[in-house]
């Protein structure tokens, strides 16, 4: 047995109350392991790799994530006179943006979890990023609408209000927030989506950022 294979994700044992698992690969050797260890597993695999030995050990898929990215030179900055970005923002007011919008995370996806607890693990990581004062507040009109949360050159976690969503205001925050990351001296910014959520694509598009290293995601809940 590879002691190595399985490494513990407490933030997520946290959210979910059950002890949470990230696999090293899809070897045999891995999965057996994880089928041996009762908790909720996730491995990450090539998208064009085979699948059999995943439904072999009951693994199940969830989403497929692909990294948007985007040098200083190719960034596209739209302005619009109502928008901007800020740090002072009360963490409560973001956290009732947070809660509930994140339906095309894996997690929100997993049939076999709870969805209350799917909230709760982007609510958690909102409060920890929040604490690093790593969290811009979106304004629309100087009323707060948002929020974009990074570590280092990374968008890690975002959402827009629902009262604002679909009216093509995202491009003009991000492109201000991915502005700030470059002028602090980062040489290229990155994110992660679901390869599902077709508003986040068009969006990073539409700012000029490319695409890669696509991969799927299985779960595999052991009781």
């Amino acid at each position: 047995m590879n002691p190595s294979a399985l490494t513990s994700t407490p933030w997520d044992t946290a959210a979910f109350g059950l002890a949470t698992y990230e696999l090293a690969d899809a070897s045999a050797a891995s999965l057996h392991q994880a089928v041996q260890t009762p908790g909720h597993h996730s491995v990450r695999v090539d998208p064009l790799a085979s699948k059999q030995l995943l439904h072999e050990y009951g693994f199940y898929y969830c989403d497929t994530l692909i990294e948007p990215y985007c040098a200083a030179a190719k960034l596209k900055v739209p302005t619009h006179p109502d928008i901007s970005i800020g740090k002072h923002v009360d963490w409560q007011e973001l956290l009732r943006i947070c809660h509930g919008a994140f339906l095309h995370g894996r997690f929100h996806r997993d049939f076999n979890l709870d969805q209350a607890h799917a909230d709760l693990r982007y609510d958690n990581w909102l409060r920890q990023l929040c604490g690093q004062q790593h969290v811009y507040g979106l304004f629309w009109r100087n009323e707060l609408a948002g929020f974009i949360a990074y570590s280092g050159n990374s968008l890690v976690l975002h959402a827009v209000d629902e009262a604002c969503r679909g009216k093509g205001l995202s491009k003009y925050w991000w492109g201000a927030v991915c502005a700030e990351l470059f002028a602090a001296g980062c040489a290229e910014v990155k994110s992660s989506i679901s390869a599902s959520n077709m508003a986040a694509l068009n969006l990073y598009v539409s700012l000029g950022f490319s695409f890669r290293n696509p991969v799927d995601i299985y779960h595999r809940l052991v009781k």
